[in-house]
């Protein structure tokens, strides 16, 4: 019996064939990987840009050399990977050429966009002679388990091309470093010098230089490519690291938090996987068990478990990302998880109502909250209209804007409460039980803490709610500067983005017009707005003496005319629903009640459907600035530039 075991244990040579599949697929994987997130977050970056060429050239590759062992035809696959071969000299010139850019702050020169073409132009030319012809590649030799393809007569041509553009690549990279003026930005650059040969390392052809190839000592070629594979990993992971940077708004800490995060849950979990489905087969059969048995429990478990282990780690990974920003990272992480957003309040409110007729042994009841125009209801338990109803009442509208006691007041078959602020005695809101027993007298002292301790509750959340409003609205007039310091961040030594761009690709832009419209005619959010440094409004100046206010409003009126289908005007039919709530709404300047009334739609309905209006119109304006500022850059003129304050400035 132990002979029979040891005779079915893997030769040396074996376990280091499976031990390079095994490096090979994690490079595939990590390759693909940095691949999809550079596409994702970096793809407005030249420097992205040029950098997914170069990880395409190493997927192509390293396809490759996973699928090799696997089949009969290797010719076909070995010739096949020439595709990613002959890509990368060109994309190395490209990256490089793209950060030295990226730091010098300029667009690239004719001659050198010539280059770059040609440098491509001639990595098709050498791909297409390696599949289809032998003047750069031949058959390969037969060499179990390490194949090769010999070489052409072009091949030595190929290499001093390969050659050429990698140290070309490396004196472009010395270049950006001895520009760069900051430590970060060159601590950066140094990490790029020493892993961008990664690429290169990983993809030449290294066999058809040694005569015989790898016949001769499969061993000890298959452990050089082993350590190879390990060294091209680690670099390729600092090469993306230092690449993730460039032409990104968002913060530092987030990018690498980002680009950590991903790793850990994409590459290195499937890398596991992978290195199981290889391992894990070979172990079945030595112990006699029923094939995929164990593998199928052990994949499912490792996906699993590492996606607990990852988040049980976070506060020690995150201790690791941040050492000198621990606190204050998790401060922020906290504010995160505990700011109340008007969804939470209005869950929470329902929750506390609930249980309040459950306490009260009633059916029906309300809280209602003012709004920016009118009160609106926030939580309902029973029937909605006849909450409406309630809150329409004079005795009930009193309770909201006239301070009187705390206690509770009859209206019409309910009890109503205000909802007091504790530090201001300020009427924050109204909550209502279609009951008197709050103030019933059979109600024993229980039960009376029990209602208080809910109501106090409710006045906590929306005091609290209005506090964070409050934190927002003070926040929302710099969020422009805010904007405009992330692409500063980014453009030094990154990339520029000029300030029209980043207002309208905020995601504070819809909000922003949002504000506008709920002041069009008058209030600080239209008079000071973010959305006065277009260029659609500056250009309007002159139309209306300079009032920024009066153009800003010009444009607004001007993108919701657009939203009108052709035709005659209808209020109740589908098409014309978004332009008429937006012209009712603020051109005319009616209430929610009135317009929903006159639209035939109930106001919940109503909300739904404006936010979706004044969606169409962000984007309308931003279909119209793009269009400016396209026309402004192909005739540039000089301007004033509006502040947020509504004063001219002279632009530079």
């Amino acid at each position: 019996m132990y002979d029979v075991l040891m005779s079915q244990l893997p030769t040396w040579l074996g376990v280091l064939e499976v031990g390079n599949q095994v490096l090979a697929a994690a490079i595939l994987i990590l390759s693909f990987s940095l691949l999809a997130y550079v596409l994702t977050f970096n793809l407005h970056s030249r420097v992205g840009r040029s950098f997914a060429a170069l990880l395409l050239g190493m997927v192509i590759v390293y396809s490759g050399d996973v699928v090799l062992p696997q089949v009969d035809w290797a010719e076909s696959w070995l010739r096949f990977q020439w595709i990613g071969i002959a890509l990368v000299p060109a994309a190395y010139l490209h990256f490089t050429r793209s950060v030295l850019l990226a730091v010098w702050l300029r667009s690239d020169r004719h001659r050198w966009v010539w280059i770059i073409r040609t440098a491509y132009g001639m990595s098709v030319l050498f791909a297409v002679l390696a599949l289809f012809t032998d003047v750069l590649v031949q058959a390969p030799a037969e060499a179990d388990p390490v194949s090769n393809l010999q070489p052409g007569s072009l091949f030595p041509l190929f290499t001093l091309y390969f050659l050429v553009a990698t140290l070309w690549g490396g004196w472009t990279l010395l270049q950006a470093r001895a520009h760069v003026r900051t430590h970060t930005a060159r601590r950066r650059l140094n990490y790029l010098l020493w892993s961008f040969v990664a690429p290169g390392l990983g993809v030449f052809p290294y066999l058809i230089l040694i005569s015989g190839g790898g016949a001769r000592d499969p061993e000890r070629v298959l452990i050089l490519a082993s350590i190879a594979n390990v060294l091209v990993g680690i670099m390729l992971v600092v090469m993306a690291y230092s690449v993730a940077y460039y032409g990104v708004f968002a913060p530092d800490r987030v990018v690498k938090r980002q680009l950590f995060y991903f790793l850990l849950r994409g590459p290195v979990v499937a890398s596991i996987v992978v290195g199981l489905i290889f391992i894990v087969p070979r172990v079945e059969a030595i112990l006699g068990l029923p094939p995929d048995t164990a593998l199928t429990f052990l994949v499912v478990m490792t996906i699993v478990l590492s996606q607990i282990l990852i988040y049980l780690g976070q506060p020690w990974l995150d201790r690791l990302l941040y050492r000198t920003e621990v606190e204050e990272v998790a401060w922020l992480r906290m504010l995160e998880t505990r700011l109340m957003t008007s969804g939470d309040l209005s869950q929470f409110l329902e929750n506390v109502l609930v249980t309040l007729c459950n306490v009260c042994e009633v059916d029906r009841g309300f809280v209602a909250l003012p709004g920016e125009e009118e009160v609106r209801l926030e939580a309902v338990v029973g029937d909605a209209e006849e909450a409406r109803r309630i809150l329409a009442l004079p005795e009930t509208q009193q309770l909201l804007t006239t301070p009187t006691s705390n206690g509770f007041h009859h209206v019409n078959g309910y009890v109503i409460r205000p909802l007091v602020n504790r530090h201001t005695e300020e009427i924050m809101g109204i909550l209502a039980l279609h009951a008197d027993c709050p103030s019933s007298e059979s109600t024993d002292e229980e039960t009376e803490a029990v209602i208080e301790h809910l109501l106090r509750r409710a006045e906590i959340a929306v005091e609290d709610r209005r506090l964070q409003l409050d934190v927002f609205e003070a926040l929302r007039p710099i969020l422009p500067e805010i904007e405009v310091m992330q692409a500063l961040r980014g453009a030094v030594p990154y990339v520029i983005t000029s300030k029209e761009e980043t207002l309208v690709n905020s995601p504070e832009f819809t909000e922003w017009v949002r504000g506008a419209l709920t002041h069009f005619w008058g209030g600080p959010k239209l008079s000071r707005s973010p959305l006065l440094n277009l260029h659609i409004v500056r250009e309007k100046l002159a139309e209306y003496e300079h009032s920024p206010t009066r153009a800003l409003r010009a444009i607004l009126q001007e993108a919701i005319e657009r939203q009108r289908p052709p035709g005659e005007r209808q209020l109740t039919t589908s098409e014309w629903l978004l332009y008429n709530i937006l012209d009712l709404k603020y051109l005319q300047g009616k209430k929610v009640r009135e317009v929903a009334q006159k639209l035939a739609i109930s106001e919940s309905d109503l909300y739904r459907k404006q936010r979706i209006a004044i969606a169409e119109v962000a984007r309308t304006l931003a279909e119209m600035e793009t269009e400016a500022a396209h026309n402004h850059h192909h005739n540039p003129a000089p301007g004033p530039e509006v502040s947020h304050e509504g004063t001219k400035k002279e632009s530079n």
